[in-house]
């Protein structure tokens, strides 16, 4: 099997480089322009970008997830590979091109910010190019990451060079638009290499038309589930600082998110991989090192980030910020709760078929958040809005936890979150401790973030925790081998 001999750890690796590269470039940019641009322009952006980004998803139709499923299945026959990549991607120019012509007639023609939503069409004809998927289900993750270090890096050095005050947001959208667009085009380059099977025959779209529909649907519930709150507080709220304050948190949490659940994009193909061969005991061994790795750093990201962000929002935002260090800790939960979701839902019920299920969880989700909406942002504003979020995501992680009760051994999963949790606790009453003592902020932030990963560490030597050992193991033998080659 191919993709047994392709480390999950390295395509752990170039993965979360790949997901992140996406959030922390424009989160190096976040200081400046939420300075540049203020509240009111962050805030249009993160509201005309949701809009753009309901059009890219209907209009993608959730190939990305099917695509990436069904070239796994048959990473190792070229021919097959071949085959249901072009069918693929002659289905997805097809339907995006229907949702560029609903998107011109509807966003385009005299809307209110209509010069962003014209712009922001770069981003629905990029996503017609975007084949990550496929390199994502042969397990060559080097080919989206090597791809967006180049581009964002120059997307991000023209936003310092030409953003330059608030009416500048047009070029800001533009830089971004373009880059999504080149870099997807450059791993078309790539292709050539792996598509040298054999004749692949009369192509058939029409095969793939209700799995892709089955798939599609917790896709799009999902998305809508995220983009849900950003869009209500835009049409709800008048004041468009509260999309701003709630857009910068989100940015934040969102981030610490991503390195919790990239593994799963790795284990995806992975265990869609070990599915088709039927070894459910190896699925399993699986599952419980994602729960093991989702408790080993989500929980000490969820309390750390609990304790600085009052802190952090000045000194990285600057000042006219300070609601959104309220919202990061309120969102802190979602850390821990999108990486359960994350190991349930997308690495274990999608590969396995079980996707009807993982629907019904997320469309529950959909429907609570916008019942949840209503309610809290008339009261709260962006608070409401959050607490909407963290409420409707409790929802469903208890939904798929109900459905997969009897495939995964629920206790000693509990019995790894509780050391997890107690570690992290200790870590969380010491920084409270450190911020009393030391007077400066900056100071006093960078010395929690020392000092906790200290105590947490520590705490976990103590534990005797397995997870920890191993990663430890692993650098020093990593280290000796560099010692070794230098030393030759």
């Amino acid at each position: 099997m191919a993709g047994s001999k392709k480390s999950v750890v390295r395509n752990y690796m170039y993965n979360l480089i790949y997901q992140i590269l996406i959030l922390i470039l424009p989160l190096i940019t976040t200081p400046y322009l939420s300075r540049v641009l203020g509240p009111d322009g962050v805030g249009i952006y993160g509201y005309t970008y949701s809009i753009v980004t309901y059009f890219v998803l209907f209009g993608s139709l959730g190939i990305a997830l099917y695509g990436q499923r069904e070239i796994a299945y048959v990473q190792d026959n070229p021919t097959k590979r071949k085959k249901i990549f072009l069918e693929l991607v002659l289905f997805r120019f097809i339907t995006l091109s229907v949702a560029i012509l609903v998107y011109c007639l509807a966003f385009i023609r005299g809307k209110q910010y209509h010069n962003y939503y014209l712009i922001l069409l770069i981003e629905l004809i990029a996503a017609g190019f975007d084949i990550s998927w496929f390199f994502q289900g042969i397990e060559e993750f080097k080919k989206t990451v090597l791809r967006n270090v180049l581009v964002r890096i120059i997307s991000v050095s023209l936003v310092f060079i030409i953003v330059k005050n608030a009416g500048d947001l047009w070029k800001f959208i533009l830089i971004y638009s373009l880059a999504d667009l080149l870099g997807n085009l450059l791993l078309w380059f790539y292709l050539p290499k792996y598509l040298k099977g054999g004749k692949v025959g009369k192509l058939n779209l029409g095969i793939h038309f209700l799995p892709l529909l089955m798939l599609f649907i917790p896709q799009v519930t999902t998305k809508v589930y995220n983009l849900l709150d950003t869009t209500m507080l835009g049409a709800i709220i008048s004041d468009k600082s509260e999309t701003g304050f709630y857009d910068q948190s989100q940015k934040v949490i969102r981030l610490l998110i991503t390195i919790v659940t990239s593994l799963g994009v790795v284990m995806i193909p992975r265990v869609a991989n070990v599915y088709a061969s039927g070894d459910k005991k190896q699925i399993n061994k699986y599952i419980k090192n994602s729960f093991t790795f989702v408790f080993f750093i989500s929980f000490p990201m969820m309390f750390g980030i609990a304790c600085i962000a009052k802190k952090f929002v000045p000194i990285f935002f600057g000042s006219g910020y300070d609601k959104a260090g309220l919202l990061i800790i309120i969102f802190c939960p979602m850390i821990l709760l999108m990486g359960i979701e994350n190991v349930i839902g997308s690495q274990y019920m999608l590969p396995t078929k079980k996707q009807k299920k993982y629907t019904i969880s997320v469309v529950i989700g959909v429907i609570s958040n916008f019942i949840l909406n209503l309610i809290f942002i008339h009261l709260w504003s962006s608070v409401g809005a959050s607490i909407a979020t963290i409420l409707s995501q409790i929802i469903v992680d208890g939904i798929q936890i109900y459905y997969v009760r009897h495939d995964i051994k629920w206790l000693p999963l509990i019995r790894i979150a509780v050391r997890y949790f107690i570690a992290s606790l200790v870590m969380f009453i010491t920084c409270l401790l450190v911020g009393l003592i030391v007077g400066n902020q900056v100071l006093e932030m960078i010395l929690q973030i020392i000092v906790g990963i200290g105590v947490y560490v520590g705490m976990l030597i103590l534990f005797r925790d397995k997870f920890l050992n191993t990663i430890i193991e692993k650098v020093k033998g990593k280290l000796s081998e560099f010692k070794l080659r230098f030393q030759n």
